[in-house]
């Protein structure tokens, strides 16, 4: 077994190289990708059971990951158990008592206050990593972990009170984005609908009705995948995208001569057909796409 310190700089090893990882890959993994993870220094650590929710393992006193696969609707996409106003996760005890089985490392983790990774699955074989996490909490009555997704530490028990726009703001940066993201990019097959650009790091999920919008929601319709230089030009409307689903650049762009850049990143993709995800179910909504093209045009 290793010592407390070992385990300690093993952890934040893995911490860190599992964000240069998943960067790599759009923000999100799959199954099998996860559990052939490998250190750059040759240690294959798997980050997730093939079985099970937990991942305890043996190098560890305490739990090194979580999945949380709470997703109730196709279309609500964060209908989760992580609680929006106060941004906890209950989590459930596996059978068996506290003190025995995976139960154990994870009680470790809350009396030692190690951080732990918690995968969010949105689909089948879809897992959006939120790291550092902190177990705050043992409901025994409830049988239920309790999972702080804030990584400030300020909250020291379910007792803190935060405020509520603090937490609205937590979550959606911590999860609601990181998992739309995940679902636009994985709708688009990871490529650009504008360029057909394919290289994850990339690539944004721009959306069409803002979310600071009530009705826009983080659900796919609600988005496209872009890359950084098409997102920024669709935010400022030097970029529409019309209902028949064709781009369109501003005609100031397109009049102006500014180099290789603009002639091909930009004025090159007039008139183009936009790239769609091959299920219909996830193509971009028309009616928000006539409202957002209206801006656009006026």
């Amino acid at each position: 077994m290793l010592s407390s310190e070992e385990q300690a700089r093993l952890r934040l090893e893995i911490f860190a190289e599992l964000e240069l990882f998943i960067d790599a890959r759009g923000g999100f993994a799959s199954r099998d990708e996860l559990t052939a993870f490998t250190l750059r220094g040759g240690l294959r650590i798997p980050l997730i059971d093939r079985n099970k929710g937990i991942r305890n393992p043996a190098e560890f006193d305490a739990t090194l990951a979580i999945v949380s696969a709470g997703d109730k609707g196709r279309y609500n996409v964060y209908d989760d158990a992580i609680d929006r106003s106060s941004g906890l996760l209950y989590y459930s005890w596996a059978q068996g008592p506290l003190n025995a089985g995976d139960n154990r490392k994870l009680h470790v983790a809350f009396e030692q206050q190690v951080p732990i990774i918690l995968f969010e699955k949105p689909l089948p074989n879809l897992y959006v990593p939120v790291f550092p996490v902190r177990v705050i909490d043992v409901l025994p009555e409830r049988r239920q972990f309790v999972i702080d997704i804030d990584e400030s530490g300020v909250r020291a028990t379910t007792a803190t009170t935060l405020d509520k726009r603090y937490v609205e703001r937590l979550v959606k940066q911590r999860v609601h984005q990181p998992v739309f993201r995940a679902r636009v990019l994985s709708a688009y097959n990871k490529r650009c609908a504008v360029c057909t650009l394919k290289y994850a790091e990339l690539l944004d999920a721009a959306h069409i009705i803002a979310d600071t919008d009530e009705r826009g929601l983080p659900v796919v319709t609600n988005g496209m995948a872009m890359c950084k230089i098409h997102h920024a030009a669709y935010d400022q409307n030097f970029l529409g995208v019309s209902p028949d689903y064709v781009v369109h650049i501003n005609e100031r762009l397109l009049a102006d001569r500014d180099g290789p850049m603009l002639q091909y990143g930009l004025q090159a993709m007039n008139g183009k057909p936009l790239e769609l995800p091959a299920r219909r179910d996830d193509r971009p909504d028309r009616d928000f796409l006539a409202e957002r093209f209206a801006t656009f045009t006026s």
